[in-house]
């Protein structure tokens, strides 16, 4: 994500001319910005493998991982779908924080030894990224949805209750309280003068308080689907020639029998889809010579789904043209 290339820059230069300063006199400016854009680049490579053990694991349970992306905020693994059973949910949630605990293990060794050469550039690296990386592990493991810990929470309420949306309620209620909380820390800060700090924890609370709502609704919708297919909300669009005029449409189906709904065809195989809303778009004394073909959107633009396929997954997909709501009116 383009904000990893901000706060990239505002790692290293904080880094180099702020942290390794502080603590290690006597470095050239080159040395500083060199170890401060190595220790960068391992901190990031860091959040890497905290977000690879996560897929890993979700993989070996069949769960596809559809990409990594760092941000901002560190990085997050887009999985395919839910785990359905609270034993996949915990362990794919706690490899994360372990990969940070066993870096930070690491790092820490690499620190011993820069000690023990007398070589500051490796301990001071060692240092800064073990101390991260342990830091990472442990708020990673805060029982706020959608973190790591949230989600580990959530999987010992699935186990107890059998209910996965009533678990996620919980631990979204529970990462809406930690949210709250950061905010109301950060707040304080603010107060105190830290500034910097203040500002970036009340943003952590935000993202992880709109992450938390996020969650608790679709949480309430699968709950609500929950039983339907997509066949269940199918319309039943009626079939109309590519080459029919607009004002035959509205003469002949949508004053008469009400339909807004249409499937274009080229008198063989469906070409697209229309609707009444596409229709009003076109200004009334032009009807008479816009064909349907010419306002339809086409199937390509759609992503096929099964009738038998759950409600809930289809109705994750949009069309890429056009709004979910005017197909759906």
């Amino acid at each position: 994500n383009y904000t990893w290339f901000i706060v990239f820059a505002l790692v290293t230069l904080s880094l180099a001319t702020g942290y390794f300063p502080s603590r290690y006199e006597n470095w050239s400016l080159a040395g500083y910005f060199g170890v401060g854009l190595l220790t960068s680049i391992l901190f990031f490579a860091s959040v890497l493998v905290h977000e690879l053990a996560h897929s890993v694991v979700a993989l070996s349970w069949g769960i596809p991982v559809k990409s990594i992306t760092l941000f901002i905020f560190g990085g997050v693994a887009n999985i395919g779908r839910e785990p359905d059973r609270p034993l996949a949910e915990f362990l794919i949630a706690i490899a994360g924080p372990l990969a940070s605990l066993l870096l930070a293990l690491g790092f820490g060794i690499l620190w011993v030894g820069g000690e023990w050469l007398n070589f500051a550039p490796l301990a001071g690296l060692g240092l800064y990224l073990g101390t991260v990386n342990l830091w990472l592990a442990l708020f990673n493991l805060i029982p706020g949805f959608p973190l790591d810990g949230g989600r580990v929470f959530r999987s010992a309420v699935w186990a107890v209750t059998g209910d996965m949306n009533r678990a996620t309620r919980w631990a979204a209620r529970t990462g809406r309280v930690v949210a709250v909380g950061m905010i109301i820390g950060g707040g304080i800060m603010l107060l105190m003068g830290n500034w910097s700090s203040g500002l970036w924890l009340a943003f952590i609370g935000w993202f992880l308080d709109n992450a938390a709502s996020q969650s608790a609704q679709q949480a309430w919708i699968r709950e609500a689907l929950e039983g339907y297919t997509a066949g269940d909300f199918s319309s039943g669009c009626r079939t109309i020639d590519s080459n029919m005029p607009l004002d035959w449409v509205v003469r002949d189906y949508v004053l008469p029998r009400g339909e807004s709904c249409f499937v274009v065809t080229d008198g063989q195989a469906a070409q697209g889809v229309a609707t009444l809303n596409q229709i009003k778009q076109v200004p009334r004394q032009s009807w008479g010579w816009t064909p349907m073909r010419q306002i339809m959107t086409p199937l390509s633009s759609f992503t096929p789904i099964r009738a038998g396929e759950t409600a809930y997954l289809a109705g994750k997909y949009q069309p890429a043209r056009g709004t979910l709501e005017e197909f759906l009116e």
